[in-house]
Order: structure tokens, then sequence, then C-alpha cells
């Protein structure tokens, strides 16, 4: 916190309101000459699918580079072959690059610097930086203390370099058991930072690496090798989230004790920003796995969940979560931002940008008896009455008709002005008709609505008289049957995401999937092609289970929002 208060005191206050912290941290960097090319990086571990808030992590590093002309990497930090698989290498580049966060050849793997890794932890135990320790982790957890007492020295701390040396090198040769011995940093026991109470730095274990192979038995814990991916790259600004915070001075530690830097106020720097917290949905890669497994969710990017995978194939654009970050700002306070924020800003995307076609997506068959049989007329419509610009189209009309189940009522409450019997209403740029009755299957549901109509409304305008009432509707007979699915959160909002026992409270109406008539206009569509369907919301082509043959629609969101900006 020092450091923003420092940096803060010395910008003028119009500049303040325009940058956030980090900018005027590496602006600071740039004017006093600790580095001169900013350079970034996102670090996943390849253990899964991003999700939405990793897109901030990259938006914020890819953005800053690019703002001050400066270069963005993309690094896997795989270090742990346990749960790291070449799928989710794939689904992570295809993730960054479809955000547009440009990476160019910069595709970094913190394997490919074991050899220079080892060769760090060999030089601290030269300098007496570091030694081999016998003692389990339950033993090593013990001997650390607690956030109020300090720890003890381990029996094995005062090693000699040469023997150091020659267990290490052991270590490496596969001479031990996994879990056996590691290797620790030699730092200060009674350091207040329990991070800096002498941390494991490499560990014995035998395991196929996904990039290496079966070259080494022994790997680098995350605090040892992340700085020195860092320092090798040349990344000036190390961007993390707060749990990170109290792991600085040992990041620093390790830079200069390699010999990486000569101070913590030298580059790479790291700096630690909120994450940012969805309400109601599920993050944790290991709660997403659990989802995957046991077949709650169709993989990893079912359109319920918030991996950008998911968020893609549910019809969300890179714009609007550009628009969302944006919205959602940087800070080092942690807060949670409503779902209903993320709509907001596909809503916004969208609105003037894509077309809006009638669909029947729960469809109720409407005959106007008195329209000539055999008859088929073209109407003319806009594509996006708010954007001329996408100009209009000729849409079928005839006899038979599908309308949407919600536009017809037996008996309707006040202010409902959609169809009912005896009741006149208008066909979206077409006629005036009014209902004349209804028909009931053998449950009771409405199956059939009659209505009669008017030549003389022809466009649906009549100078004589008003109706209140206007629905859109699809031509039967020219209608193309499409799958549409309806979306809930995946997750109970009244009890919250998890129980106390750790299962997830998963809504069992997270999903619903009807059968639906579209407009001809769009029987072509393509994977990931969005529409607005009239006043039931925006849709999209879902990539996974489309054929040629039938269109799945996937629902983004729907036409009403709960949340405005400022709110």
């Amino acid at each position: 916190m020092d450091d923003i208060r420092n940096v803060t005191a010395e910008v003028k206050p119009e500049e303040a309101v325009s940058k956030n912290f980090i900018e005027m941290i590496i602006e600071k960097d740039l004017a006093e000459g600790n580095c001169q090319k900013v350079i970034t990086r996102f670090p996943p571990e390849p253990n899964g699918y991003l999700h939405i808030g990793h897109a901030k992590s990259i938006l914020l590093n890819s953005g800053l580079a690019a703002k001050y002309d400066g270069q963005f990497n993309l690094r896997f930090d795989d270090t742990n072959p346990t749960k790291e698989k070449t799928e989710f290498v794939q689904s992570i580049a295809a993730d960054v690059r479809w955000l547009g966060a440009e990476f160019e050849d910069r595709l970094f793997f913190a394997s490919n610097y074991f050899d220079e890794m080892y060769a760090c932890a060999v030089k601290l135990i030269e300098k007496g930086k570091a030694y081999v320790c016998d003692l389990s982790a339950d033993e090593i957890r013990e001997y650390r203390g607690t956030l109020t007492e300090p720890g003890k020295n381990s029996p094995y701390r005062d090693r000699s370099v040469t023997e150091n040396l020659r267990l290490f090198e052991g270590m490496k040769n596969g001479e031990f058991e996994d879990g056996s011995k590691v290797l620790r940093a030699k730092i200060d026991m009674a350091s207040p930072n329990i991070n800096m109470r002498d941390p494991v730095i490499y560990r014995v274990a035998r395991m196929t690496h996904h990039n290496t192979g079966d070259k080494w038995c022994i790997y680098p814990m995350y605090d040892f090798a992340h700085p020195i991916e860092d320092a090798i790259e040349g990344i000036t600004h190390s961007i993390c989230t707060l749990e990170f915070e109290d792991h600085r001075p040992l990041y620093d530690w390790v830079v200069i004790e390699c010999g990486y830097k000569n101070k913590p106020e030298e580059a790479p720097k790291q700096i630690e920003f909120a994450k940012m917290y969805l309400t109601n949905v599920v993050t944790g890669k290991r709660y997403i796995k659990k989802l995957v497994e046991n077949g709650t969710v169709d993989g990893w990017d079912d359109p319920r969940l918030v991996t950008i995978a998911a968020l893609r194939r549910r019809g969300f654009t890179k714009e609007s979560l550009k628009l969302f970050m944006e919205l959602c700002g940087v800070s080092k306070s942690n807060s949670s931002v409503d779902y209903a924020m993320l709509e907001y800003c596909i809503r916004e995307d969208l609105k003037l940008k894509r077309p809006r076609v009638m669909a029947a997506v729960n469809p109720v068959k409407l005959v106007i008896d008195n329209y000539p049989e055999g008859q088929t007329e073209d109407v003319t419509v806009s594509n996006n009455p708010e954007n001329p610009e996408l100009g209009t189209r000729t849409v079928p009309f005839g006899r038979e008709l599908y309308i949407d189940r919600d536009d017809f009522m037996v008996e309707p409450p006040k202010k409902y002005f959609r169809m009912f019997p005896g009741n006149e209403v208008r066909l979206m740029g077409a006629y005036f008709v009014t209902c004349t009755g209804y028909e009931t299957d053998e449950n009771g549901e409405v199956c059939l609505v009659h209505a009669t109509y008017d030549p003389a409304t022809k466009g649906g305008e009549c100078a004589d008289r008003k109706v209140k009432g206007t629905i859109h509707w699809v031509n039967a007979a020219t209608a193309v049957p499409v799958t549409t699915r309806l979306y809930e959160n995946l997750i109970d909002e009244e009890k919250g995401v998890y129980n106390e026992d750790g299962t997830m409270n998963i809504n069992p109406n997270s999903i619903t999937v009807l059968t639906s008539y579209v407009e001809p206009s769009i029987k072509s569509a393509k994977a990931y092609e969005s529409f607005q369907f009239l006043r039931n919301g925006y849709f999209c082509v879902d990539y996974k289970d489309t054929t040629e043959e039938h269109l799945v629609f996937n629902r983004i969101c729907s036409l009403k929002s709960g949340y405005k900006p400022g709110n």
C-alpha cells in the first residue's frame, strides 16, 4: 500500500481520475527509468479451462502492454504435472487469442526453463541459501510455527554446502523416494511472514510431464519458479491477484538471490490487484471439474458455466467482456459483481449490431379462418428499428402461423393487450386480427387459436382505429423447426453456491429445452451467429450441437435487465 500512496501523491488530481493504480505505478517506473519497455504476461496453470476471472487478468495485462507500446506474453506455469493436460494448454491459448490479447509468437512454458531453475537452485546451495531437508510434510508444517509464534530450525538446516549439493543431485537422479526429501530456501524461521520461513522450493515427484515427459523426477514449487520465469522473459510488471501479496517478499528474494536484480524496486516487480467475484456462479476449477465429471454439465464449455469457452458458446462477445471488465475496474479491494451487469454488457454490444427476427420459442398454432387457403404473401419488416443501416427483409405470411404461447390467454389479467377471445391485435408488419376462439387437447392445454383478419389493415396499420397489442409470428408453411435452450443460473440463488459440506446447490431448472420455429431468413445461420428473437431475448447458434440439418440456439440473455450503469 505504501507504493500506492507514494505514487498517488505525485500524480495530478485530473490524471488520477483516468488511471488505475497499476497504470500510475507503471508510469512512475517509466519516468524514473526503472524499466525501458513494459512487458507483461498472463501465466495460467494448464489444469483446467479459463473462466471469466481469468479474462480480467488477460485483458488487464494485454491492455497495459498495448497502452504503453510494450509486449505481452502467454506463459504456462506448468510445474505440477499431476493436473496438467495438453487439452487445457490448447483451450487456454484459443481463449486468449479469441479475447484479442495478442502474444504473437511469445508462447512460453515454465517447463522450458527447468534447466535454468535447477541451476538457480544449485547457485542458492553454493551461496548457503538453500539446503536439503528430510522432514516430512507434516513435520515441516509443525516446525513452521504460527502467525503468533516463530518457527524452529530444521535439524537438517546446517548441512554443509558439499552435502547439500550431493543430496540435491541425488534427488535429480532419482536416488530418493517421492516425498522423502525437499530442497528449502534458507531465509528466516522467525520471520513474521510465514512464507519466508524456509519455504520448500523443490520436491521429489516421479510424474510424467505433458511437455518434458520423464526427463525430471524433481519439480520446482510455484513460488520459486514463477519469479525466475518472469526474470528470464524480462517481465517488468508481474501483475497478480491479492492472495499473492504476502508472497511478494519471497518473489523479490528469489530474483535477487538468483542474481536477476539487485533490489526490489527493479524489474521484475510484482503488483497485486483484487480478484473479480461474480455472484451465484461456479468459477473454482475443482468444482467445475466435478460438474463435468459427474455429468451435471455438458463439458467445460457448457453454456451455464462462466468459463471463457462456455461464455463464447452461449453467445457472449469479446467486446461485451471488455466492456464488463471496464465497468468492474481495477482496485485493491475485493468485491462481488452481479451477473446482471454481465448481461447488460452483452445487450449493449448486440442491440445495434444484430438483426431482430421473429421466432415462436414456445409455439402454439394460430389459424386465420378467413384468410384464403393456399395463399402466401410477403411482408416487409425492419431488420433492426434502432439501426436503419441494417435494412429490411421480406417474410412470408399465410393462413396458418405459429405464435408464442405467452401471447395468448383464455382469461387474461388487466392490462394484458395481447391475444384473447374477442380482442384485436396487430400481427407485426402484416394485419390486424381478432381472436375468435381456441381449441384444447386431452390435457386441457390450448393447442390451436382461431382468428379473423381485416384485409384493410395490410402492413399492420389502420387510420381509423388503434390496437394496443402487437405480436410476432412465423408462417407455419415455411417455418424452420429448431431447438432452443433457455437458461437460468446453474446455482440455486436463494441457497447460495455451496452447502456446508462443500457440495453445490444445483438449480434443477437451469436449462429448458424447447422445439421452436423461426422464420426462414435465418435457416442458414452459422455457428456463433446471434440474433434477437423479438421479445424473447438474444440467441446464438450453438457450435457443438448444431448440424447442417438442424439448428440449435442458446439463449444468451433475456431482453429485460435488472442492472443499470451506476447501480
